[in-house]
């Protein structure tokens, strides 16, 4: 990965993409909470709403492309795995807040790795083991000492939140794949037609739930409306584009860093705009359980992937 001169403008320029996409995404939280509307209904619209802007990308760069059946089969990973990580991470910022939902769907590093050993050979080193142990310690200062105290719906939340992780890190690994795939089908990059594709499966698997589950997935007001095209658009898109472009020009170190503004943002908003009550040993979590995810990050070569 090529990095821009230390100190240069279009590092320091990477630097405020990079921030403004990941303040954006640890803002999304916020968003799905003002929409106001179930957690499967936010989820397909979002996706679909996403598909949709892509598609207009994608037109816009050069057009469509022909895909190899193999490409196809792959796209189908990230759209299921997406589309689950949509459906728990949604509830589980209604039941814990935005904040700590964010914050726990990062652990994707750590699924992400997990991977790593079980299907590509890989060994973890020291640093992982020391960001677990402290990812661990911060989560206890959060909410260890209450945990037999909390509601059963929280807790609940608490779990969704972990296991979005785990759904995030299959979405990385077979959106990967797939643009690979894709690659050797068109003999160019085709990132955003496979995210297109993704997104519109996603949406497809997400509707189905939600008429299996009896979810009302029409929108209710136009205020929902406009919510749910910000949180595609910005939330998702724009952010995803500012991210990609910063990476390239900026040290792996120096992305894992900057992207923990995600969840420092997102428990921010949840202090100030929702009013969360929060302690000092809260905060000293927060910030522990993300130097762990950070130490933990640094083991692999290429950067983290932006959270959802």
């Amino acid at each position: 990965m090529s990095t821009a001169p230390q100190g240069s403008p279009g590092q320091r320029l990477a630097v405020l993409q990079l921030l403004a996409g990941a303040a954006i995404i640890g803002s999304n939280g916020l968003m799905v909470r003002f929409a106001g509307t179930a957690p499967t209904t936010s989820a397909f619209w979002r996706m679909l709403l996403s598909a949709i802007f892509l598609a207009a990308l994608v037109h816009w760069r050069g057009g469509w492309r022909t895909l190899s059946p193999r490409a196809w089969w792959w796209v189908a990973l990230p759209s299921l795995a997406f589309a689950a990580d949509l459906w728990m991470w949604h509830r589980s910022i209604l039941l814990v807040g935005p904040g700590l939902s964010t914050l726990l769907a990062n652990a994707q590093v750590f699924f992400m790795a997990l991977a790593g050993v079980l299907f590509f050979g890989e060994r973890p080193g020291p640093r992982f083991f020391a960001g677990v142990l402290l990812a661990f310690a911060g989560l206890w200062l959060l909410l260890g000492g209450d945990w037999a105290t909390l509601p059963a719906q929280y807790r609940w939340g608490v779990w969704l939140g972990l296991a979005t992780g785990a759904a995030y890190a299959a979405y990385n690994i077979g959106l990967k794949r797939a643009q690979a795939e894709a690659a050797l089908a068109t003999g160019r990059p085709a990132l955003e037609q496979v995210l297109c594709l993704a997104a519109l499966g996603s949406a497809l698997c997400l509707g189905l739930v939600g008429v299996a589950e009896g979810s009302d997935l029409r929108i209710p007001s136009w205020h929902a409306f406009w919510v749910l095209v910000a949180l595609a658009g910005f939330g998702h898109c724009l952010s995803w584009v500012l991210i990609s472009r910063s990476m390239v020009s900026l040290p792996v170190a120096v992305v894992g860093l900057l992207l923990l503004f995600q969840p420092m943002v997102a428990y921010l908003l949840d202090v100030l705009v929702l009013d969360l009550q929060t302690s000092p040993r809260q905060w000293a979590g927060l910030l522990v359980t993300m130097v762990g995810i950070f130490v933990a990050g640094l083991r692999r070569r290429r950067p983290p992937a932006p959270r959802n």
